[in-house]
Parts: C-alpha cells; sequence; structure tokens
C-alpha cells in the first residue's frame, strides 16, 4: 500500500472509532469509553510487538519520550477526547480535533524558527472561519458554547505529543513504540480514574462494552496507520490525508444516523473548512 492510501485508512479508523464511541455513549459514561479505549490498545499493541518486533529491535532509550507522549496525547488527549463527543457530538468533535496540526505547526513557528507562509496565513483564516461555525451550530445542534473546551483541549494535547512523539520515533520503530506510548496511557488513566473516585464509573453493559472495544481497536488501528505511513511518506502529504476523518464522520452519521445529532449546514460546512484549512496549512 501507499503513504496516501495507509493515511486514508487511518482516517477511515478514526472516523470509526469516533462513531463507536459515540454509541456506546448512549448507556454509559466517558470514563468507562476512556478506559476501555486504552486498555484494548495496549492489549494488541503488545500481543503485536511480541509477535513481529525482535527484541534486538526494543530501544530503550526512546521510552522517556513516548511515555511523555503517552500521557499527554494518548491519555489526556483522548480522555478530552471522549469527553467531547458526548458533550459535542461526533461530527463537531471530529472537526475541532482536527485542528491539532494547527497546534504543531504553530509550536513549529515559535519554537523552531519556521517561517510563516501565505499557506499558513491562509490556512488558519479559514479553521478560525470553520471554528465559528462550529461553534455557533451549538445552539442549533444542542450543546452549549462552552462545551468546546473539551474538543479544544484534546486538540492542543494531540498537537504538542506529534512533536514529542517524532523525536521517540528517530530511536526505535511505531510499533515498540506505539506499545509504550499507550501502556504509559493505561498507567496515567487507570491512575486519575482511581484518584478522581470515579471507579464505579467504569461499569457499563454488553453493548457499550462492545462498542468502546470496537472503537478503540479502531482508534489504536489508525493511529498505529499514522505512524507507518509518516515511516513511508512526506509528512506534507500524510498529515492533511489522515486529517480528512472529520468528512468520513459526516458521512458515516448521514448513513447511519444515530439519533444523537442533527447534521445541520453549520456543522457540515464547518467540518468542511477545517479540512480544507489543514490541506492549506500542511499539504502545499
Amino acid at each position: 500500500m501507499t503513504p496516501h492510501a495507509i493515511a486514508l485508512a487511518s482516517a477511515v479508523c478514526s472516523a470509526v472509532a469516533t462513531t463507536l464511541i459515540q454509541r456506546g455513549l448512549r448507556r454509559s459514561n466517558f470514563y468507562a469509553g476512556f478506559w476501555i479505549n486504552v486498555t484494548v490498545g495496549m492489549v494488541g499493541l503488545w500481543s503485536a510487538v511480541l509477535l513481529l518486533v525482535p527484541r534486538s529491535e526494543y530501544s530503550w532509550r526512546a521510552v522517556p519520550y513516548f511515555v511523555a507522549s503517552g500521557i499527554v496525547g494518548t491519555s489526556a488527549g483522548r480522555l478530552f477526547r471522549v469527553a467531547a463527543i458526548e458533550k459535542v457530538g461526533a461530527s463537531v468533535a471530529a472537526a475541532i480535533l482536527n485542528l491539532a496540526p494547527l497546534i504543531a505547526a504553530g509550536l513549529a513557528i515559535g519554537l523552531l524558527g519556521e517561517r510563516v507562509t501565505p499557506p499558513i496565513l491562509a490556512g488558519t483564516l479559514v479553521i478560525v472561519l470553520g471554528t465559528a461555525l462550529l461553534s455557533l451550530s451549538g445552539r442549533h445542534v444542542g450543546f452549549r458554547p462552552r462545551d468546546l473546551v473539551y474538543p479544544f483541549a484534546s486538540a492542543a494535547c494531540f498537537g504538542v505529543v506529534a512533536i514529542i512523539r517524532k523525536l521517540g520515533l528517530g530511536l526505535a520503530g511505531p510499533l515498540f513504540g506505539s506499545a509504550i506510548n499507550v501502556t504509559a496511557a493505561m498507567v496515567a488513566s487507570t491512575t486519575f480514574v482511581l484518584a478522581s473516585g470515579n471507579r464505579g464509573a467504569l461499569r457499563c453493559d454488553g453493548r457499550s462494552l462492545l462498542y468502546f472495544a470496537a472503537g478503540g481497536a479502531a482508534e489504536n488501528t489508525g493511529v498505529f496507520l499514522v505512524l507507518v505511513a509518516l515511516g513511508l511518506g512526506e509528512v506534507s502529504v500524510v498529515v492533511p490525508l489522515a486529517g480528512t476523518a472529520p468528512l468520513f464522520v459526516l458521512l458515516l452519521a448521514y448513513f447511519f444516523p444515530s439519533g444523537m445529532e442533527r447534521l445541520g449546514w453549520r456543522v457540515v460546512v464547518g467540518a468542511v473548512l477545517v479540512v480544507v484549512g489543514v490541506f492549506l496549512l500542511t499539504g502545499w
């Protein structure tokens, strides 16, 4: 498979995961969805590492980077992501989560001295317009504008962690790094749930468990495919294609309506504008 096909497959996996998590939240809560999501990822990735990665390729120098990425990105990022899906719906959450490349680009400009180009300015303006439409859609779709803090917080976590993962990938392969990443997230998420006194919230019925487990498998597969695509192709090609997940979420919501959210024109146009903005920022 080409990097283009792998990146698009990652976007589809992310969209499927978002839709499945939303359905699981019908009869459960975001604590259970978040914890099951991370647990499924840890079991699946370590199984793959033990089967496919030789012991000689275990690079322990990369562990600190992937531990940090697991806490910041996988643990905090996914916690806010599941909360965002519960608070504002799958379509709006997926669109705002696509701001992570913009945050990463801003950090690269501020910390690494990269220059601001016309595509970056144009992409930023388009993303701001799309986000404004999504915010205005809250009154029509049924969420409070202040609930947008959850998807924005998740996007910030994923944007920051991109730089940490890039450093770690220079020392270890994507499969081993992903396993360390999700293990650190598992420890952090379990500690958070227990410390917050929400241990009882981890209980859920069989149907929600299946949705959350399937969503976790889809999401972790998507993360691994992004790492594989980055290893085979250029970032400027892989990132925009992987960032088309909100469009697939809209398609799934149209063909498989859940009854939990309405797809108004503001949601559709706002999601499309955010994706176009990402293309302007990174695709050119």
